[in-house]
Formats: structure tokens, sequence, C-alpha cells
């Protein structure tokens, strides 16, 4: 008996008996199809990188383990994605989604017509999951649930509606074997509304909830909040039970219209030496009026070659840099990293008409759902070498938007033009925006791209001279909704203790602009516009002198911020503003200090009672006694930051400093994935912890940390 992928359970019961009689020929095809292809891989026809096909991946390994539609095939507003979990031992091997639920399998072996007991969770298992191919949609694996009885699984998320799971069961005994296999879905908090149980037919369709949280309210977010589904397979079940319990065979058959879980039974003969093939999918809509749509969605993902998708990915996954690695778990983090910023662009939609970025697909939150940030951009460094033309489309998001006088919206999404108006002033968002223009530009030699990216970066120079120089001194200082625009938007020292913003100016915002008038001067001599070139030459050094000026302490030997009204380190109290922040460090990243300047710079860094910590640069010294390892601003490693200090290392010749601090952050990123497969915000820089919000794109610039070490070529 082999229940083929490509039986739809929508034909009837003669259709569906034909079908099955031309599976074979059918897997021949797709078995033929997949061979071919490889053999083009492997022979360079096509160019690809194998190495995430080629994985042999358990629990322990630092591989990013969360699964999003490809980026043509995805959306905003109703997008389902899935985090693997295969390393609880309390739990199964699971498909994880935040708000719908657990997507898993169980198993059970009927022998002298006493059923055993089910195996669901991982310490049931006779042999734990081996992860053998993963890319940022597809996942292969293979574990046993008893001895002598292989399973082979690839899960696709397909679509934002639409996932598929297939299984091959391989029986490796002399005997035959009677198996009752049972996909189900469970919900932990909430539960599944069922709509329509049909006992005959092999699907279940039902409703969660999905509300959206206050900032998606707060900024009118379009929104699905009861999501309708279809879950079914491509054999002809034995029942489809809902169930009160999160386990349904532990309280089958709920009177309720209402379920923890929804299940499907299937009890299957399996030769000796033979195999069964099928599949699960699960597919989503907007509401079940939609019911048909689903049900060809899912016809659709049983007829699937999910080996296509692989090569697909081994094509894209091939313009990636292959670096050279003596240590596999910082190979496995460097790839992964590439899957996490691939994961999270989506397609043109809305205001957006071009590609762009969330911060995370699964799980979601609202105000990493709403759109683009500089800061958060800065991913699109590390991204470029994956996807050009997407990176560059994803800036361009900003420069479509960008207002007449220069202000480009603190954040720009699809359906959100976030300005935040706060005192008259409309607030922005820290401008790294033609540095990473350049940097683009650097990877893609893209002429086109480079014009339009140095129009628009004129005009946004041209916005922070007139809007944010209050003391008309030629330093600049943060304006509109401060704490916002300078990034360090939590329980920053300064900001607690000190005052507000806008009453400084700094070396982080001023260094910023030196690099911005660095990155346009070099736009413009690419472009052949010599005299601009030398016109932001000078600008970029006269805003160099003066932070030199104003910001440096020489008894520290350490930049800080200064009162705008008359360049001292004193606002409430004598030398207030002198408290070791990470922004000090980033006029190495701009090449502002001299080359004594960086040594004494680099005294401070490589300090270990202040910023040389086991796992990374805080975001303030360690001494201070406002320091916090997980308080966000006040001590966490913050990836991104990290990789602006090396690029400064690099900058002044400090190349084993700079290796023996990207072996400081990775080690604890490496120590995550191994934990949970995730990627994080930020990380303790003292302990093996990670925090608040996961699948978080900016800590994919940890591959750029590692490109950037091995070649330290072209540091501007």
């Amino acid at each position: 008996m082999k229940v083929g992928p490509v039986v739809s359970p929508f034909f009837d019961h003669e259709s569906l008996t034909k079908s099955r009689r031309s599976i074979a020929t059918k897997s021949k095809a797709f078995q033929i199809t997949s061979i071919l292809a490889f053999a083009l891989i492997v022979h360079g026809t096509v160019h690809c990188q194998p190495f995430l096909s080629r994985l042999h991946a358990t629990k322990d390994s630092p591989l990013y383990t969360t699964y999003a539609a490809a980026m043509q095939r995805s959306e905003f507003t109703l997008d389902v994605g899935y985090h693997m979990v295969f390393y609880d031992s309390t739990r199964g091997i699971e498909f994880e989604n935040q708000k719908g639920g657990n997507w898993s399998i169980a198993f059970a072996e009927m022998s002298d017509g006493h059923r055993a007991n089910y195996v669901s969770t991982l310490p049931s298992l006779y042999r734990q999951p081996v992860i053998m191919t993963s890319y940022s949609d597809i996942v292969k694996y293979y574990y046993y649930p008893f001895k002598d009885l292989e399973v082979k699984s690839t899960f696709l998320v397909y679509s934002s509606s639409t996932a598929v799971q297939e299984f091959l069961i391989r029986n490796m005994s002399n005997r035959k074997r009677t198996i009752q296999v049972v996909p189900f879905l469970s919900i932990g908090k909430g539960s599944y509304r069922s709509i329509l149980v049909n006992k005959i037919s092999d699907e279940a369709m039902f409703t969660y909830v999905d509300l959206p949280d206050g900032w998606m309210l707060d900024h009118d977010m379009p929104h699905v909040d009861t999501v309708a589904n279809l879950f079914t397979s491509s054999f002809i079940p034995d029942s489809t039970e809902y169930s009160y319990a999160e386990r349904p065979w532990n309280m089958p058959s709920s009177e309720s219209d209402s379920a923890k879980s929804i299940a499907i039974f299937k009890t299957i003969l399996i030769p000796s030496h033979g195999t069964v093939t099928f599949r699960v999918v699960r597919t989503v809509a907007r509401s079940l009026s939609d019911s048909a749509g689903m049900r060809l969605a899912a016809k659709k993902a049983f007829g699937l070659n999910l080996d296509s998708f692989i090569v697909a990915d081994q094509k894209l996954y091939s313009k990636i840099p292959q670096l050279r690695f003596t240590n596999p778990d910082e190979k496995m983090m460097y790839w992964s990293a590439f899957s996490l910023l691939r994961q999270c662009m989506l397609p043109p939609e809305g205001k957006c008409h071009y590609n762009y970025y969330v911060f995370s697909r699964e799980p979601v939150w609202g105000w990493g759902h709403g759109g683009q940030v500089f800061h958060e951009s800065l991913s699109m460094l590390a991204y470029v070498y994956m996807d050009p033309t997407s990176a560059m489309n994803s800036q361009r998001v900003y420069m479509e938007r960008q207002h007449p006088n220069g202000y480009i919206d603190y954040r720009a999404g699809p359906y959100l033009d976030e300005a935040i108006p706060y005192e008259g002033q409309l607030t922005t968002s820290a401008p790294w925006f033609s540095w990473e223009n350049w940097e683009i530009f650097r990877v893609t030699k893209d002429k086109k791209f480079l014009a339009e990216a140095y129009r628009s970066g004129v005009k946004f120079f041209d916005f922070w001279r007139k809007d944010r120089d209050s003391q008309h001194d030629s330093l600049f200082e943060w304006g509109g909704q401060a704490v916002l625009e300078s990034v360090r938007d939590a329980d920053v020292a300064v900001w607690d203790q000190v005052g507000w913003p806008s009453n400084f100016e700094g070396p982080d915002l001023n260094s910023m602009l030196v690099m911005e008038a660095k990155s346009l001067s070099r736009m413009a001599a690419a472009l052949g516009k010599n005299r601009e070139a030398e016109k932001w030459r000078q600008e970029s050094a006269r805003l160099s002198e003066l932070i030199n000026k104003y910001m440096w302490d020489d008894s520290t030997g350490f930049y800080y911020n200064v009162n705008k009204l008359n360049h001292t380190f004193t606002f409430k109290r004598p030398d207030d503003l002198k408290r070791k922040e990470i922004i000090g460090f980033l006029p190495l990243w701009a090449g502002v200090a001299s080359n004594e300047q960086a040594a004494r710079l680099v005294e401070n860094l490589t300090d270990t009672s202040e910023f040389w910590r086991e796992y990374g640069v805080p975001s303030l010294a360690a001494n201070d006694p406002y320091y916090n390892p997980r308080g966000y601003w006040n001590g966490p490693v913050w990836v991104e930051w990290n990789y602006l200090i090396e690029h400064g290392l690099l900058r002044y010749g400090y190349r084993n400093l700079a290796r023996e601090l990207v072996e400081k952050v990775t080690s604890n990123v490496i120590a995550q994935l191994k934990k949970d497969h995730y990627f994080w915000e930020f990380y303790d820089p003292d302990a093996r912890w990670a925090g608040y919000h996961k699948t978080y794109i900016w800590a994919g610039l940890v591959a750029r940390m590692i490109m950037d070490l091995r070649t330290a070529n072209g540091i501007h």
C-alpha cells in the first residue's frame, strides 16, 4: 500500500482510487526530477551552496529552525509561520505557531489486536530527530518512533496561508506492521472553534482567534482577528476528532463546538521492508466563506514537488560568500543567519511598491511588524550578499516615501507612515541611510541605484542641517520624539538620570552624520560629481573636528554627550554627562578619532571591568551603577552595535581585537541557537542568556561580522 502525495482528498471515492493507481508513476517522475536537479547542482550548471542541504543537525546543533513562506508567496495581513520544536524533552516534534497552535504527529503500533501507547514526545521516540536540510521555508528530517521504523518528513511553508508536511514511513523489519498515525493540531491558551466535523471525509474546518496587540490597534494596522483553517490529509481517515485535551487521544470526541486539539486518525498496514507515503496540509483564510479557496489550496499542496523548492533555495543561497570555517558551529550559525534575513522579507504590498522587511515572521508582535526602520536596515548589509536586488529595493521603500523637504518617516511599512509628531517636529530614524546605501552599492555595483540613493541622501542630510541644529553651531541633536529617534529607546542612563536627549549634542548622532557625509562623498565621486564629492569630504572633516573639539575628554580617553548650550559635560550637576556608553565608540566606526584617540578608546574598550565582557561589548560600562546586563540600553550586547565597533577596530588596524570581539559575540549567539534555535534581539554580556524578542532580523548581521573579519578589506 502506498498512499502518495498527489492524492487529493476532494475527489469522490472513484476518482481517489484512480489517483492512487497513478501514484507510483508520479512518484518516480518526482524522483527523476529531483535526481536530475541534484546532478545539475553537483556538476555546476546551477551555482549553489549545498551546505544547508546536507546537514546532520540534532537538538544540540546551532541551527535556526523557524520557517515562513518564500517572499514571492507571502503577504502581510495573513501570514502563518512555524517554529520547529525538536529539542524540548517535554514535547514532541512540533511546528509551533504563536497564535495558531502546534502541529505534530503521534504513532501507535498495533500488535495482536492491541494498541500500544501513543508515541508523541521526544523521550518516547526510539531515535531522536536529525535534520538533513533546512532553508528559510523548508526542512527535511528523520527519526524513529519505534525500532526498525523510520520516518522521513519534509515540512514546507508554501505560502503565507498554506503549509504541507510529507511523511515517508519505512518498515525496516522482516515482519509486516500495523501502525496508527495521528496528525494533530493542539492549541495552548486559546481554543479551536469547530465549524464542520465530517468523519467520513478527511477534513477538519475550524477557526481560532488571533487578536492584535495594543500597538497594532493604536496604529490601525490591518489584521485578521478570526482565522479560518482547513486541516486535511492525502488519505481517507478512519476518523477526525476534536478534543478538550491537548493530546487528542486522551479525551476524544468533544461535544462542544470548541476544542484544544484536532486530530486525524488512520491505521496503516506496512509490509516488511515496505514504505507508505502521505501528506498533511494546513491552510488558512480570512473567513470560512472562503472554504472553497482553502480546499483548492490544499489540493494544490498535495501535488507539489517538494524537492523543487529545495533546488530553488540552493540557487538563492548560492550567492552567499562561501567562507572557510574551522569551527562547524560557527559555520552553521553563519548560514542560519541568512535564513533569518531572507525569511523576514515580504513582497510589494499596500504603500510599498518594493519588497520590504518585518522584524519577525513568527512570532509576530506589533511594533516589529509595522514597517522598516534605519537601524533594522543595517541587516541589509549582510542580506545584500544573498539577494542584491531585494536589498536595494528595501532601501527604495524609504526613497519613494521621502517628503519634499528630505524628511523620512521613523517607520515605513505597507500600511503605515509613522512620523510621530512631538513638540512641532516629526520624528525620523537614526541616520545610517546613506552609509547603508553605499555599502549596498559596493556589493551590487548598480549605478542606477547609486544615483537614486545619492539624490535621496543629499535631501535627507539637508533635512538634518535645517531641523536638528537648533544652536546653529554645526553640531546636531536628536529631535522629535528623541528617545525613539536616537535608537536607544528605553532605560538609557543619561536619558533617565540626566535629561531628555534633545538637550545634548552627542558622539552617536554626529558620528553617524560624519559617515553620511563620507558616504555621499564616495557616491558623488562614483557618479563623476567630483566637486560635490569634495564638498561632502569637507563636510565630514569639519564635523569630525567639532566632535573632537567638544566631545572628547582627554582625562578619561572617551567621547561623551555635551550640553548643547555650552558644549560642556555638565547639565544638572558637574560632569553628569560623563557616562561611558557604547555611543562613545562610534567615532572609531566613523573614522573621527585620531590614531592616538583610537588607542585611548581601545584601552577603555578592553577594560574587563567596563566593556570587554565575556560575550561582547555591553551598551553601558559594567562599572556604571545603572548597569543591567538584561536592561535594554544599560548593559545588553546588541549585535549591530558590536558590528560597528568591529568595523572601527578593523579600520584602525586592531585585527586581533576584532577577531576576539567577534568570537565573544558569536559564542553567545551559538549557545542560544543550540538552546532554543532562535536568533534574539540582544544578548547578556556576562551569561548565556538572550531576550526579549526572538527571530529578530538584525541579529542576522552576525553573518556580516564574520564576513568582514575574514576579508577586512574596503573598510572606509
